[in-house]
């Protein structure tokens, strides 16, 4: 144990004595103006093992795997490829030497058929090659990696669990030894998970290398064989999985320990449990006219959080914006406090006390051009102190700003900086403490805690638990069921836009929840 103690890297357990690693990272440098994006990051990847990189938003981990696959050049140190120094000038040449990524938000055309996206990887494919000899390759292809596919289905039919296997699969046919995957469980069913876990293994079982980014300790505990923590963009240590602790890894990763809760218990008992919004008969189609949401009716009572799962895809977005006023109902209506709001915009909600966390922070919370200040009061620009019908107080509108990056503990010298220079999570923090001020009633929260580390995570959980305390509902939107297991006193399970069910806290059955999410009704008992 004094090796892990100490940081010391360590090999593979069942590694031969003597084996030469697939790939080194060998003294890594990459600087961005005003910004050490990676400093000496030296790291060696075998073949025959599952490699996780943990690390808080911007830790430098997604820049270190665009150096690896050749979209960035090194600033300092080297790429040694099966014992050669290497330098990927383009994806393809990375491509060429075997190394494959599939990144969070998946690169597929979908209107065409699954044959049709691998066949384009093909370097044989030319103008010759039939639809059933694309289909006849993808199933060989398929069945050489373990991979259950539909060669003749449209890409734009598949859920997220089948679009990500063409995904893998479109990498690995191209001849990759070392395939690095983002996230990957990120919009996959429980179900799903236990299916790309199993893919990733047979990979690694016949020789292949996989580097996994995850910010899911639970995921890297149960699939990786070593894990790499990455700190203010260097290597805080390596370590075998199986002889660390999760709590080990945390405190390495963020220098102190962070709770990891599996319950948010009341901090006094509910005294309103009165009905703050009702859906009777909703239901709603998407811009291309397809009906999205079947007609469903909930009751969102104060003083909870009801949880919204399913994969993603299958509605929630849909029903996110309709509780918060984006979208317009087909049926039925939307009432908040009693009141009918169907057909009424975001302002009329927003001045009844909803707030809304969206999925797709950076371009429905967010306006990207603008500074910080004025996406810290883009939702008050009509309310005092602020501003009125025809005034706009910028000493104000500082002064609150300043306020709200103190509630959501973003360290920021200037206010006027771009929106878009925050990380992720600091993006996050900002739209939630923003959010949570005009939420007198509900605040409806769409896969908040996507793309956040583990430490912004335990924050945002708690920060839902406590406007539940205050008597407020929340509506809490995730594909992760330990998250709403965790936090939920409902919860609403949604399939192809329709609603299974709705499970209350003392019914959970994860493995019941995770087959109806998928629209497999049966689901054993945990």
């Amino acid at each position: 144990m004094s090796d892990l103690l100490h940081n010391q890297e360590t090999r593979p357990a069942d590694l031969p004595a003597g084996a030469p690693p697939l790939l080194t990272l060998s003294g890594i440098a990459k600087y961005f103006p005003g910004v050490v994006a990676n400093k000496d990051v030296s790291i060696d990847f075998y073949p025959g093992e599952i490699h996780a990189l943990l690390g808080e938003n911007g830790a430098g981990k997604s820049t270190l795997m665009n150096i690896v696959t050749g979209l960035y050049q090194p600033d300092e140190g080297e790429l040694i490829l099966d014992g050669y120094g290497v330098r990927f000038e383009s994806p393809e040449a990375a491509i060429a030497a075997g190394i494959g990524m599939v990144h969070q938000h998946f690169k597929l055309v979908s209107r065409f058929t699954v044959a049709e996206n691998l066949a384009l990887g093909w370097r044989e494919t030319g103008f010759r090659l039939s639809a059933s000899a694309m289909a006849r390759r993808a199933e060989v292809e398929a069945e050489r990696y373990g991979l259950d596919i539909r060669p003749s289905a449209r890409i734009d039919t598949l859920t997220s669990g089948e679009q990500q296997r063409v995904e893998i699969l479109r990498v690995l046919s191209r001849g990759a030894r070392l395939l690095i995957l983002d996230e990957p469980t990120a919009v996959l069913s429980p179900l799903e998970v236990g299916e790309l876990y199993a893919a990733l293994r047979r990979f690694r079982d016949g020789g292949g290398a996989v580097i996994l980014i995850s910010h899911k300790l639970d995921e890297i505990m149960a699939l990786a064989d070593r894990v790499t923590v990455l700190r203010h963009g260097r290597v805080s240590g390596t370590h075998l999985v199986a002889h660390t602790e999760p709590s080990t890894l945390v405190t390495e990763m963020i220098g102190r320990p962070v709770e990891q809760k599996s319950d948010y218990p009341r901090k006094m008992p509910r005294t309103d449990d009165d009905a703050v919004m009702v859906l009777e008969n909703v239901s709603c189609r998407d811009g291309a006219g397809q009906m999205r949401l079947h007609p469903l009716s909930l009751e969102i009572c104060a003083g909870e959080i009801l949880g919204i799962a399913g994969v993603t895809g299958n509605g929630q977005s849909e029903l996110s914006d309709l509780l918060a006023g984006l979208r317009s109902s087909e049926t039925g209506h939307v009432l908040v406090d009693g009141k009918d709001m169907r057909g009424r915009g975001p302002n009329a909600f927003r001045e009844a006390g909803i707030g809304y966390v969206p999925e797709d922070r950076l371009h429905k919370a967010l306006a990207p051009a603008l500074g910080v200040t004025e996406n810290a009061v883009m939702r008050l620009f009509r309310t005092s102190p602020i501003g009125g019908r025809l005034a706009y107080h910028a000493s104000e509108a500082l002064r609150f700003t300043r306020s709200l990056l103190d509630q959501a503990q973003v360290s920021l010298a200037e206010p006027a900086t771009p929106i878009r220079a925050l990380s992720g999570g600091n993006q996050q923090r900002l739209v939630l403490a923003r959010e949570r001020m005009i939420s007198h009633r509900a605040l409806v929260a769409s896969y908040p805690s996507r793309g956040l580390d583990i430490g912004a995570i335990a924050l945002m959980r708690q920060t839902l638990a406590d406007i539940r305390d205050e008597g407020r509902a929340v509506v809490l939107v995730s594909e992760d069921l330990d998250e709403l297991m965790a936090l939920s006193d409902r919860i609403a399970v949604l399939c192809g836009g329709r609603l299974m069910t709705v499970v209350p806290r003392g019914d959970y059955d994860r493995a019941r929840i995770g087959a109806l999410m998928s629209g497999r009704n049966g689901g054993a008992s945990s």
